[in-house]
């Protein structure tokens, strides 16, 4: 709790010392932390990174921030370049699951010992993703894991870490770079994460086609699946599937059956 109300406190006397009515954006330095947690009488932030991404996927704006926005915009926090970052009202986009979508039995392929050893929930959930060749099933392309956590930097955005990235070939002989992103628990899909993924690909794989996903832990181990693309410079989902990891006694006839109806 103590955190929690040091970061509003922080994020809250950024906002107040830049803020003029009426302005959509406006950038502050990392080295900003510092001075107001110690014009505060508190302690900086160990890692001042987590301070921003906190607020860009675990938890909400300080009330004194969003009732600035007006209806229908929020404020988000976006990367400015090397240490800078930019307060930006965007319109309100939220990528959510949808409750209503039925679930995909698959078998799980997950080798016992990466479920014994794996760290962490969005590590836990990137293995079983390709484990189970999920990107592959989604997206009906031939894909395989280039790298994981790679960080790099991208021009007007600075340094950005996609938590996965694959390349993948279609049978048409089509090649395609997939940007993955991870989250589990109370962690919200970010949509300026996947904004920076789209100018990572753009600027690095200039010649392929980028299709991001998103990937979520919903309750009772359900993968759920998007598939993301920027129009007007929103997000929009292309497409959203939910996935169950099961083992082979667990999908019955009747579910096969479910599915053959839905290939058609």
């Amino acid at each position: 709790m103590a955190k929690k109300t040091n970061y509003d406190q922080i994020i809250a006397e950024i906002f107040k010392r830049h803020y003029v009515e009426g302005v959509a954006s406006f950038t502050f330095e990392r080295k900003e932390m510092n001075e107001i947690s110690n014009s505060l009488g508190m302690d900086a932030p160990k890692n001042l990174g987590d301070l921003t991404y906190s607020y860009r996927f675990r938890r909400k704006l300080p009330k004194s921030i969003t009732d600035t926005a007006p209806l229908g915009l929020e404020w988000v926090i976006e990367n400015a370049g090397k240490s800078t970052y930019r307060f930006q009202l965007s319109r309100v986009n939220r990528i959510v699951p949808n409750p209503n979508l039925i679930t995909i039995k698959i078998p799980d392929a997950t080798p016992e010992i990466i479920l014994k050893y794996a760290l962490g929930d969005e590590q836990a959930l990137l293995a079983k993703v390709r484990y189970n060749r999920l990107i592959d099933i989604f997206l009906g392309i031939t894909t395989y894991s280039l790298q994981n956590h790679l960080r790099t930097t991208v021009g007007g955005i600075g340094q950005i870490e996609i938590d996965e990235i694959y390349v993948g070939v279609s049978r048409h002989g089509t090649h395609f770079v997939v940007p993955v992103q991870a989250k589990a628990g109370s962690d919200q899909i970010g949509v300026v994460q996947t904004k920076q993924d789209i100018s990572c690909c753009a600027e690095k794989f200039p010649s392929l086609i980028c299709r991001p996903i998103s990937v979520q832990f919903l309750d009772d181990d359900i993968i759920a699946m998007f598939e993301l693309t920027l129009e007007t410079e929103q997000i929009k989902i292309v497409e959203e599937k939910h996935y169950q990891l099961v083992s082979k006694g667990d999908i019955s006839d009747d579910d096969l059956m479910k599915y053959q109806a839905n290939e058609n």
